[in-house]
């Protein structure tokens, strides 16, 4: 079952990036990502904090990365960076004026807003175990931690730049196929350092940031859209995050390459 939005449960991410951490289990270790540089959560139990919503996410969640993060996996949550216009992908509960009138998604420059948070999920209507790590060309959700909603797209014009609108739909986790989206990354995983592109897999747009800036009520964030081509507008990274520890998987599958 999908955990209950943030807003509606003990939670636990701080606008800071801070925590009190903690391991999810035995002989398993916690990484938190700041500003892209990864942290063990033990080392922050020294930390104050000004709330307990990251501890409590942490233990929702279970145990995470081991002794160096390095991919991404499913269950992990994740902010993500554009590159080229260095803001956060974003959502809120404020829905569009047009389009399709959904919850919108947006682009903006604060590192320690917690409504940047999304969760990396298996496509609709399967599961991807936590920990396993996420393959270039894989189709995943990204779901909103403080809404519930997923990462969406259709054909309806995005108001600022006549692009393809991006929006969040759903409840609770679930929506429909339109919030699909596929991996595009060089290697084998998808690896917390490097650049990605997510392209909608009914759609093939990319997800991109061309740099309009609304107004009120959501002044100076960007629009976010899909775009038909690529460029570097549609280059993503990994920064801030909690990693779920790779699973068995990866390393049955090295076992059988070098068979």
């Amino acid at each position: 079952m999908f955990p209950l939005p943030a807003h509606r449960r003990t939670s636990c991410l701080s606008r800071r990036g801070e925590c009190r951490g903690t391991t999810g289990s035995e002989g398993s270790a916690l990484w938190f990502r700041l500003g892209g540089v990864p942290v063990p959560v033990e080392r922050m139990r020294r930390w104050r904090v000004p709330g307990p919503r990251l501890l409590m996410l942490v233990v929702g969640l279970g145990a995470a990365a081991g002794s160096e993060p390095g991919l991404v996996t499913c269950g992990s949550v994740v902010k993500l960076l554009n590159v080229r216009h260095n803001v956060r992908l974003h959502s809120h509960d404020v829905r569009y004026g047009s389009g399709s009138g959904q919850q919108s998604v947006t682009g903006v420059s604060a590192v320690d807003d917690s409504n940047s948070y999304w969760r990396v999920r298996g496509k609709t209507s399967t599961v991807c175990e936590r920990g396993t790590p996420v393959k270039c060309g894989q189709s995943i959700r990204l779901t909103h931690i403080n809404t519930g909603r997923n990462l969406h797209s259709h054909h309806f014009t995005s108001p600022l730049s006549g692009n393809q609108e991006v929006s969040a739909f759903g409840e609770d986790g679930e929506g429909d196929y339109l919030d699909d989206w596929t991996v595009l990354c060089s290697g084998t995983y998808w690896v917390q350092d490097g650049e990605v592109r997510f392209k909608h897999s009914s759609t093939d747009m990319l997800l991109s940031v061309t740099g309009e800036q609304y107004g009120r009520p959501i002044h100076g964030q960007k629009e976010v859209h899909g775009m038909s081509y690529s460029n570097q507008n549609n280059n993503w990274k990994v920064m801030e995050g909690i990693f779920m520890k790779p699973s068995e998987l990866l390393k049955t599958d090295s076992y059988h390459a070098e068979l």
